[in-house]
């Protein structure tokens, strides 16, 4: 493994990483909420996955709470947090897929912050770790 000093840039964006991830798993969250307490408002009709709009508003608040904890467990730079990250984040993009007959606007935002989540998790993930690393050396 390279012992080389991992990048400001790579830094700036595990931490756009982590940052997203508490924002938006905080509004998937929200979003679960509103569409189990408005349930009625929703209209779900002919979606990739027919489900209620209650149904919709729990997986989100599930899915959104995972995205929130792993993004807090991101700045730690362990393994687990990251993988967990892009699964969550894999799983947040294929559920605003399914319903962005609901929300096309907002469904569309959250696939493109969950891409550059996944891009940042994978391409700079380590350098966090290396940071922690090099901070416990006194480096």
């Amino acid at each position: 493994m390279s012992q080389r000093m991992p990048s400001g840039a790579a830094m700036g964006w595990i931490t756009f990483a982590g940052i997203v991830m508490i924002i938006g798993g905080g509004f998937a969250i929200l979003e679960g909420l509103g569409m189990v307490i408005n349930s009625d408002s929703f209209t779900v009709q002919d979606s990739v996955i027919s489900q209620s709009a209650s149904a919709w508003g729990w997986w989100h608040m599930l899915v959104g709470l995972v995205v929130l904890l792993s993004g807090f467990a991101v700045f730690t730079g362990n393994v687990l947090a990251r993988t967990v990250g892009v699964i969550a984040a894999t799983i947040s993009t294929l559920g605003a897929f399914a319903t962005i007959e609901i929300q096309p606007f907002w469904n569309i935002m959250i696939i493109i912050i969950d891409v550059a989540i996944i891009w940042a998790l994978t391409v700079h993930g380590r350098d966090i770790q290396r940071a922690e690393q090099m901070e416990g050396m006194g480096g």
